[in-house]
């Protein structure tokens, strides 16, 4: 084949290729524009979705921080002596930012602890709201709200989660409370069969060790104060550990 026929071949393959690209996008012009603007669309609510979570996390952390406020403020008894016999500003039965027992701290931050919680329930800033909520809630001596409280925060955190199993514990702690041990002992020992890393294995021991004590199990109290003795000998449970391996020798 002569080279100025070879040239008219690659030239007609070039024009037939730019004649098909041609047809193709002049026959689905509409579906090309509407892939496109279906793409816009997609990355704009992408967009405003992102913007939304950070605006909601933001609002929930100044939520979360005023109630912080009150959980963390300082008890200071009324009538209480400072230095020189003189009574400090901060006991007078009106000071801002302290109260005069724990209860009535705790009743102060528990609204604004459910309102942060209840604002953005699944953003870390109302997680961690709804846990501190749950721990009050226990202090106070309500029990069966703090379990479901904890149990919430459970549910949204993610059992594997450091909050969720944060919660799994305050909620093993508020159910030996309040005579529940069987579900405690459940929980605990459940908890220190775990392979987790980030979990105080000892301290989760002495609080199984404690709630068999209660419950007059005498064998498994003992078991379990071995257990921290001989697996923990550099935690700071093991001599009240051998005390207590002591006394029920006794």
């Amino acid at each position: 084949m002569k080279r100025t026929e070879r040239h008219h071949l690659k030239e007609n393959e070039l024009v037939q290729t730019i004649e098909s690209a041609r047809e193709f996008v002049e026959t689905r012009h509409r579906q090309l524009v509407g892939a496109v603007i279906a793409l816009v669309v997609i990355g704009l609510g992408l967009l405003g979705f992102q913007m939304y979570r950070q605006s909601n996390e933001s609002r929930g952390q100044d939520l979360l921080a005023e109630a912080m406020v009150a959980l963390n403020a300082r008890v200071v008894p009324a009538g209480a002596q400072g230095e020189n016999g003189e009574v400090p500003a901060a006991a007078s039965l009106g000071a801002t930012g302290t109260f005069a027992t724990e209860e009535a701290k705790l009743n102060a931050a528990l609204p604004k602890l459910k309102s942060a919680a209840d604002a953005y329930p699944d953003s870390k800033a109302g997680i961690t709201a709804r846990y501190h909520y749950a721990g009050a809630l226990s202090a106070l001596g309500r029990h069966q709200d703090a379990i479901q409280a904890f149990d919430d925060v459970t549910k949204r955190a993610g059992s594997n989660t450091l909050y969720g199993r944060m919660a799994r514990l305050g909620k093993a702690d508020t159910q030996a409370h309040a005579g529940q041990l069987d579900a405690a002992i459940a929980t605990w020992k459940d908890m220190a069969a775990s392979n987790q890393s980030d979990l105080p294995v000892d301290a989760i021991l002495m609080e199984l060790a404690r709630a068999y004590v209660q419950k007059g199990n005498t064998a498994e109290a003992r078991k379990t104060f071995s257990e921290i003795v001989d697996k923990h000998p550099d935690s700071p449970y093991t001599a009240e550990a051998r005390t207590e391996l002591e006394n029920l020798k006794g």
